[in-house]
């Protein structure tokens, strides 16, 4: 079997769209409207039914060598292509492939604990020092796995996230606001205010170690819980605790310390990231 599963120095395994086709026994000259179909197609992924996104399930291959478009492909995304394909290996492909997918974290079967605590999560990261402190552990972490360097760090955390500042600036003109001059924060709470909560939870479990899958599911789980509680977002850094929101005091000292005791212990038995 030729297909190589490649492996990034984050640890994403993925496949190329080109090797994937050749494997598979299509014909050459349908490669660029196959190509089209798998990115824009339907599918069944482990977190809903819905399209393929960038940077999550595909990313574009650049390469001055090679003249035609290719893509890297998430081992689950290049599965269910395989399986969706009119090929007459599917099924020894697809077999394959499952084999080399990462067990899948049950992230859908959080214990009755987690979920508690992951509502009073979702309260907490309203507060901007929760936030920050977050980001700060998460580059932490980063630099930890990188020999101390933080070189591609905006870039790799844009990816996981799934915006930038100049996808913010866009969004902010489609809205009618001025950019200029604004963090990605201050952008945020004119796009998307509980994007700030989502943010937060993914570089917090990120920072303890679990996968880029796990953290996101946490991520979307928390901003959902956040848009329903109408979770208010403060700037508490200076401002005085007279004026703070009620909130879980306790839990947000384990936010932005560090430590895992009452709350974020609960995570401490899972599977974590290699």
């Amino acid at each position: 079997m030729e297909l190589q599963i490649l492996v990034s120095k984050k640890g994403t395994k993925v496949v190329l769209a080109s090797s994937l086709h050749a494997e598979l026994g299509l014909p050459n000259k349908q490669y660029a409207a196959n190509l089209r179909h798998w990115l824009h197609d339907i599918y069944q992924f482990y977190d809903g039914i819905r399209k393929p996104e960038h940077f999550k399930d595909f990313a574009k291959r650049q390469s001055k060598e090679v003249a035609m478009d290719d893509y890297y492909l998430s081992i689950e995304f290049a599965k269910l292509i395989t399986l969706n394909s009119k090929s007459k290996v599917k099924l020894k492909y697809a077999t394959w492939l499952l084999g080399h997918e990462d067990p899948i974290e049950e992230s859908d079967l959080l214990s009755v604990e987690q979920v508690l605590a992951m509502v009073e999560l979702s309260k907490v990261m309203g507060l901007v020092s929760c936030q920050t402190a977050c980001e700060q552990k998460h580059l932490d972490t980063y630099e930890e796995r990188n020999q101390g360097s933080a070189a591609n760090w905006w870039n790799f955390r844009s990816e996981l996230l799934g915006y930038s500042s100049e996808k913010l600036k866009k969004a902010m003109i489609k809205i009618g606001k001025r950019p200029d001059g604004k963090s990605q924060r201050q952008m945020l709470m004119q796009v998307d205010k509980y994007e700030m909560v989502r943010t937060a939870v993914v570089d917090l479990f990120m920072s303890l170690g679990k996968s880029a899958h796990y953290a996101r599911s946490l991520g979307d789980l928390a901003k959902a819980l956040a848009r329903e509680m109408n979770v208010e977002i403060f700037d508490d850094r200076e401002a005085s605790p007279a004026f703070l929101p009620e909130l879980n005091g306790a839990l947000a000292e384990e936010v932005k310390d560090g430590s895992k005791r009452r709350y974020l212990q609960r995570w401490e038995g899972m599977k974590m990231a290699s």
